[in-house]
């Protein structure tokens, strides 16, 4: 089994956020190489500021992903703004424990360098998701009706 180290910092006062036990089986799910991750769950408006400081969006999004380095292991870390997560598991009629589970599994790929800017980049990523994921029993998180 590969090393994670994995802190988690929660500075939300989200109703439900997953435990670092559910973190830490997500995150090994998906990692390749020896790994060291803080996942940090934060309210909107940090999740705001950190979208328009690093991204230049003026919103707040669902999940950020911080890498730091690649030698002598993947290091970085991963935002995922609770609110925004609450709205779209909603949105998306999941429940939120496999909603975290997707993003937890989107941060880490993104850790390791997948992307989703072109097509192919935005396929592959999606294809792995939906396999950790599954390996993990939570469905495609590509299928979902959307409210009107």
């Amino acid at each position: 089994m590969t090393a994670v180290s994995l802190s988690v910092q929660y500075a939300t006062q989200a109703s439900y956020v997953p435990t670092k036990q559910q973190l830490a089986r997500w995150v090994r799910a998906a990692v390749r190489v020896e790994t060291e991750v803080t996942i940090r769950f934060v309210d909107a408006e940090e999740g705001r500021a950190l979208n328009s400081a690093y991204r230049g969006k003026d919103y707040a999004t669902n999940v950020l992903t911080f890498p730091l380095t690649e030698e002598p292991h993947l290091m970085g870390d991963i935002i995922i703004c609770a609110p925004v997560v609450e709205s779209e598991a909603h949105a998306q009629q999941k429940t939120l424990e496999a909603h975290y589970a997707h993003l937890t599994v989107h941060g880490v790929l993104h850790l390791h360098g997948y992307d989703h800017e072109t097509e192919p980049q935005a396929e592959l990523m999606e294809s792995l998701e939906i396999t950790i994921l599954q390996k993990l029993g939570y469905a495609n998180p590509y299928l979902f009706t959307q409210d009107a």
